[in-house]
């Protein structure tokens, strides 16, 4: 009844419209759904169609990538050079650090030396060693610093005061380069002039805003952008002697420009002295 109802209804305001009758078609509510389910799929299979054409680069990508690419190999082998030119006595003034915590304490907050690692301007590698933890370890992070109880109670594994004093030795009179130093240089209670610590995490090129204060990147992240390698890899452990090596040759990119500033810093405090 309500369906007749309706229809009439609908003749009548039409009629008063003067429109053409012939053009009404009413239909049930499963021919309506059957329609719409058709017109659904029309336009996810355009959808669908977009988003494959999009998942094909252009040429015009292709050829600026490839341009990058060869500007960027540029680039390192022209850094290589002049690299390679620097005399051995000033190569040698500098070495990396990466250093790997477990956690102490009641909730592992607490961080303690695990491993060690220092390498050479040519990636050598001066000294790699797991350090026994005095503390009882609650949280050796794994997942993170790779370190295992096995790796901490081994007998290659050094005593951490005979660490320290070989580490110490090892930096004394070297330009020390690092990713966030203050940790390493805390886990091993040690300290390193300031003029001679070159910490890319403080590095403000390699930096970045967030607000109004400079923020500090992820090692990562840096190696990604401008080595072109992926180190830290989602999912996997971190490897110090890995790490050390990049924060050095990422370093590297940019040591001209970093020397000067603090060449030009030095020079402008002598003369306020004076």
């Amino acid at each position: 009844k309500q369906s007749r109802k309706f229809r009439k209804e609908a003749r009548r305001k039409l009629r008063e419209k003067a429109n053409d009758l012939s053009l009404i078609k009413f239909v049930s509510q499963a021919e309506h759904a059957r329609a719409q389910a058709q017109q659904d799929n029309k336009t996810q299979s355009k959808l669908s169609k977009n988003k494959t054409k999009k998942d094909f680069p252009r040429i015009n990508e292709i050829l600026k990538q490839q341009r990058l690419d060869i500007n960027f190999k540029e680039q390192e082998n022209e850094r290589k050079r002049i690299d390679d030119s620097l005399p051995d006595s000033y190569k040698e003034k500098y070495v990396a650090l990466d250093c790997e915590m477990v956690g102490i304490g009641t909730e592992g907050k607490t961080s303690a030396l695990a491993r060690v690692s220092l390498v050479d301007w040519e990636g050598n590698t001066m000294i790699d060693t797991f350090v026994q933890v005095p503390s009882r370890v609650t949280d050796f992070r794994t997942h993170v610093s790779g370190v295992t109880a096995k790796d901490i109670n081994q007998r290659s594994a050094m005593d951490v005061n005979q660490c320290r004093k070989t580490v110490a030795s090892l930096l004394k009179g070297k330009v020390l380069v690092g990713h966030s130093l203050k940790n390493d240089l805390q886990a091993l209670l040690l300290q390193h002039p300031k003029e001679d610590i070159r910490d890319t995490a403080k590095y403000k090129p390699f930096q970045r805003v967030v607000g109004t204060k400079w923020r500090p990147r992820k090692l990562r992240d840096l190696v990604k952008e401008h080595l072109k390698k992926n180190i830290q890899v989602e999912g996997e452990s971190h490897d110090s002697v890995e790490d050390a090596t990049a924060t050095l040759e990422l370093f590297k990119t940019v040591r001209e420009e970093w020397e000067k500033e603090i060449d030009n810093g030095q020079r402008k405090t002598k003369k306020r002295k004076v």
